[in-house]
């Protein structure tokens, strides 16, 4: 079959392809690329992959696109799912014969559930999709297909049995030709890395056991299965050719450095491309492990700290101390290497004193960039069972209702002595204390005069930083007036 692969429409701005864990509206522009949805589009002859929200893509002309294809595969999340289902209505309304599959992470943990949202989907891939999708492209009846549920000609839900997970990942093609044929890649922009960047993994699967983080726990399992160096390094060099105008490639595996004897390898290898490249880490690097990819080309790592209080760190199975991230810290200061933080409030038990100690601790480390989120509760997420047995959703009715009517997130969670009001409003708070020091103001200020664009683009960032913490305030003063209201009313 003819196959679109689809990340729809929905909130205005809303990186509904976020590799992390949070599908959700940034504060400023950001968009990852759809490498989970590029991937079997890769495996798929003649397909198209169609990523809406970057290229401002509306609902017209996705259905216009929509139509010349027989199968259409849209990846989904938690908080768009409602949306997703519009888009694929009205996608069967003008072409009914259209067949449609539902993958993603919510999809993945809550197949049945998916396939109740709405008529129009005929299949959902459960687990790692990417030969699912091929599959059931290449005609093959979708009661033979493993990893795949679907309803049958009584209307009956069928969960056919697990597909294995990809064990040699050499076996899938490479992502880039893809991304050239279907995308624009000066659409994708991540604020802390240079413009224009690409992404892509080298492999799947994260051996820590972090409760929150959404992929290992419904999608790539705990086990880290990568590409061998020699693959990447390949990859690499063919991606250098085909983009020749991208000044940083990111390595978008939920901890790149999981297995530090092949991290090295693959940093030796692309040593001699002379690359600009960054990566996820854990906080728990020495120096010459540092310096050593630095000096194959290493610009920035991304580094979860979550938080600055030890019993949340250990609640949440960080499997990182406080100390260890000093250490990790001040060993990437050393060596030139930029870090951009993640920090999350709102995790297993906050109060407001560990969110003030959260605070402290970032402005010790003092790192290049933050970002700030609040918990998310994903199904199939520990964090979300936690959430469920001891009453901590602060939407009793709806535990998937985490973002905004404006696509932001808001706060799941509450506990006895923290409202999701107070969580949500040390969002603001946090960032307005560490970045409205002199120490970052300057920073900052040194990368737009040694850069033009970085000069244009940094104020670009700076008017939507503040307008999306506007937008916070203002979210936050509708849903304190929702209760009192209530009673008018009704």
């Amino acid at each position: 079959m003819k196959t679109l692969f689809l990340s729809p429409p929905s909130f205005d701005g809303f990186d509904g392809g976020a590799g992390s864990r949070y599908q959700a509206r940034r504060e400023v522009t950001s968009f990852w690329y759809p490498t989970w949805l590029a991937q079997p589009a890769a495996l798929v002859p003649d397909s198209k992959l169609m990523d809406c929200p970057p290229h401002d893509i509306g609902v017209q002309q996705c259905l216009a696109e929509a139509k010349h294809f027989d199968h259409v595969i849209i990846n989904t999340s938690t908080p768009s799912l409602k949306n997703d289902c519009q888009v694929a209505e009205a996608i069967k309304q003008q072409r009914p014969g259209t067949k449609i599959g539902f993958i993603g992470a919510h999809a993945a943990v809550l197949p049945a559930e998916t396939l109740k949202a709405s008529p129009s989907i005929d299949w959902v891939g459960r687990k790692e999709f990417d030969f699912t999708c091929k599959e059931v492209a290449g005609g093959r009846a979708l009661s033979e297909i493993d990893g795949l549920s679907y309803r049958d000609a009584g209307g009956k839900i069928i969960h056919n049995r697990e597909r294995e997970l990809i064990a040699n990942m050499d076996v899938l093609p490479w992502v880039v030709d893809t991304y050239k044929r279907d995308l624009q890649i000066e659409k994708y922009f991540i604020g802390y890395l240079l413009h224009p960047y690409l992404s892509l993994y080298t492999g799947r699967g994260c051996p820590a056991q972090c409760t929150f983080c959404l992929w290992p726990q419904t999608i790539g399992g705990h086990k880290y299965r990568a590409r061998s160096p020699e693959n990447v390094a390949g990859e690499m060099a063919y991606a250098k050719k085909l983009f020749p105008q991208v000044r940083e490639f990111f390595f978008d595996d939920d901890t790149f450095t999981a297995n530090l004897p092949r991290a090295r390898d693959i940093a030796k290898k692309l040593a001699p491309l002379g690359l600009t490249w960054s990566c996820n880490s854990r906080a728990n690097l020495d120096y010459d492990t540092v310096k050593f990819f630095k000096d194959s080309g290493l610009r920035l790592f991304l580094v979860g700290y979550e938080s600055g209080n030890q019993e949340i760190l250990k609640r949440i199975k960080k499997g990182v101390d406080l100390e260890e991230m000093r250490r990790f810290t001040k060993a990437c200061h050393e060596a030139g290497v930029v870090i951009h933080g993640t920090f999350i409030l709102g995790l297993p038990v906050e109060t407001r004193e560990t969110i003030e100690q959260s605070i402290r601790f970032a402005m010790e480390l003092d790192v290049f960039s933050i970002q700030v989120s609040l918990a998310a509760p994903y199904p199939g997420t520990e964090l979300y069972e936690m959430a469920r047995q001891n009453g901590w959703f602060a939407r009793k009715k709806d535990k998937t209702d985490i973002v905004h009517e404006d696509g932001f997130q808001q706060s799941s969670l509450e506990y006895p002595d923290l409202s999701k009001e107070e969580i949500f409003e040390a969002v603001d708070r946090f960032y307005r204390a560490y970045y409205l020091r002199p120490k970052p103001i300057l920073r900052i200020i040194k990368t737009m005069l040694e850069d033009k664009d970085i000069f244009v683009r940094r104020c670009r960032e700076g008017y939507e930083f503040f307008k999306s913490l506007r937008q916070r305030k203002a979210d936050l003063a509708a849903s304190r007036a929702v209760p009192s209201a209530a009673p008018a009313a009704a």
